[in-house]
């Protein structure tokens, strides 16, 4: 069954992706950039890509062009682009020709390596998102931290991130809710930290930027910009200074040994780069038991930037 979608004035020089769901309705970049490359849309009867530009009077032709919905706590999901893994849900945010940006949920690693049997790297190399290539790692992020984290689609792509990280040019945010009440409002953490590699002590440099967000006498709301980027960073750093995370089974302060949440309230919520002369930014929602204790301890949240 064909359909065919004609242009006028008011969507001109309009990319062909922003049309489609301008006509048709919220639908995933993937779903549309698959449907592209197979011809089942086509521009004035050529295959284009997503990032083309439309002008007045193209027409767009869609070839059995369908999509699956469904509403899942008010939002919209679309089947084609979910990863669902069993209880654990990912969340695509972009799903480009380069990259796939998620918003990881917790209780996953990242990729092999750990004592957890599945790990998103590999369940990615079965998914028909990086058909005709595979996923590759370029960050990490803790099994139990929620939150954005990027995935490669192609190796030139991945060796561009990976230098990003390492000189330091993808600034990422986190927030966190921590036991007790931060005395300063703001400021940086540098300090020295020491970790064991088979055995051997590594004493690292570690900086981070924060800013409280809202506290009480009970509890602290805090944004932590990492400015170098160690193992368990954050987490280490306010064990340091007594306000361990809620969740943290590893690095938990004295005082908190009581009533250890199950989940770890540390979320990464915003990364930022330029790439190919493009600049990015994409933002992770919190998970529902994050803003669920933020209300229980009385926390305000203020809106994130």
């Amino acid at each position: 069954m064909k359909k065919t979608l004609v242009v006028d004035s008011a969507f001109h020089e309009m990319r062909i992706d922003r049309y489609l769901r301008n006509k048709l309705g919220k639908m995933p970049q993937s779903f549309i950039e698959k449907n592209l490359r197979r011809g089942k849309i086509k521009l004035n009867k050529k295959k284009v890509k997503s990032s083309i530009k439309i002008k007045l009077n193209d027409k767009i032709e869609l070839f059995d062009f369908k999509f699956e919905e469904k509403i899942i706590n008010s939002k919209i999901k679309f089947q084609p682009t979910n990863i669902i893994i069993k209880e654990n849900e990912n969340l695509i945010i972009e799903n480009n020709d380069d990259f796939v940006v998620l918003n990881k949920s917790s209780g996953i690693s990242v990729q092999g390596g750990t004592k957890s049997k599945k790990n998103l790297i590999d369940i990615f190399k079965k998914s028909k998102i990086f058909e005709g290539t595979k996923p590759f790692s370029v960050h990490r992020l803790d099994k139990d931290t929620s939150g954005v984290f990027v995935i490669a689609k192609n190796r030139e792509t991945a060796q561009l991130l990976t230098s990003l990280f390492r000189l330091r040019k993808v600034h990422k945010k986190y927030i966190a809710i921590c036991h007790g009440e931060i005395e300063k409002n703001s400021g940086e953490w540098n300090n020295n930290l020491i970790r064991y590699d088979n055995g051997k002590k590594i004493t690292e440099k570690a900086k981070t930027i924060y800013k409280v967000l809202d506290k009480n006498f009970n509890s602290s709301l805090i944004e932590m910009k990492p400015i170098t980027g160690r193992k368990h960073q954050l987490r280490k750093q306010l064990f340091n200074i007594g306000h361990s995370i809620y969740g943290d089974k590893k690095y938990n302060s004295s005082f908190s040994k009581k009533g250890i949440n199950k989940d770890l309230m540390l979320h990464s919520y915003q990364i930022k780069f330029i790439m190919k002369n493009k600049k990015y930014t994409f933002k992770a929602t919190l998970p529902d038991y994050f803003i669920k204790l933020i209300h229980s301890k009385r926390l305000r949240l203020p809106s994130l930037k």
